[in-house]
């Protein structure tokens, strides 16, 4: 990982978001500000859902 939190030589970008729960890039060294405010708002989706289902499992116990 670079010292900006990015993985350089993994298959994720911006686009496609990544999965791998550090918030890395990809390959490429630079991106634009419109692909990490969508990377970003992607990965606040991702962890709405996470919350839900964390709130659904406890209320479940």
């Amino acid at each position: 990982m670079n010292k900006h939190g990015m993985h350089h030589g993994s298959c994720c970008t911006p686009e496609h978001g990544c999965g791998c729960g550090h918030g890395c890039y990809g390959v490429r060294r630079f991106y634009t500000a419109q692909e990490k405010r969508e990377h970003l708002e992607r990965y606040k989706e991702q962890l709405e859902k996470e919350l839900a289902a964390v709130e659904e499992h406890l209320k479940n116990m």
